[in-house]
């Protein structure tokens, strides 16, 4: 591969390399799981980076690549995948007033989202991520009115484990 391309995906991996730990958080439940998730995930983005048209944004194809990596390693090892809860991850804030009501929250949330399958986890990250509709039909592979029915009935699962927690 020529200089000038590898130069542009190590750029374009640096500035997007959050999209791939928060998808390696969702599908993995420890640091070596999650490094090699992401090890996985990058060594299949470079392979197919010179494929990469520009038809979308880098970030909405690295977000079709790592899904789908991560969701064909998951189905490949056809076990569950145990999570950790959230609170024994370590927090990077660095605000002196702490919102502990906030992250009780972020912690139930999370709890609820891991009972989700694999794609209703990829379209609730998603959509929390703030990407529209339109980019989560393309980067999932689905039709947009597919995404809105599926996010509606997820909406609707959500709601029924966290209402009796008082959320």
């Amino acid at each position: 591969m020529s200089e000038n391309l590898e130069h542009s995906f190590v750029k374009q991996l640096q500035e997007n390399q959050n999209i791939i730990h928060k998808i390696c958080r969702l599908y993995t439940n420890g640091d070596d799981a999650h490094k090699d998730l992401f090890q996985e995930i990058t060594i299949q983005l470079w392979k197919a980076f010179p494929k990469f048209r520009g038809d979308s944004k880098f970030s909405t194809w690295a977000y079709r690549v790592a899904l789908n990596t991560a969701i064909t390693l998951y189905r490949k090892t056809k076990r569950s995948i145990n999570t950790i809860e959230f609170e024994g991850r370590q927090h990077f804030t660095h605000d002196i007033e702490y919102n502990y009501e906030e992250e009780e929250q972020i912690k139930l949330m999370y709890k609820a989202v891991y009972q989700l399958n694999d794609i209703e986890k990829a379209l609730v990250f998603m959509y929390l991520e703030d990407k529209d509709y339109t980019e989560i039909a393309e980067t999932l592979g689905i039709s947009e009115v597919n995404a809105r029915v599926k996010m509606n009935r997820i909406k609707g699962k959500l709601k029924k484990i966290l209402n009796p927690l008082g959320i």
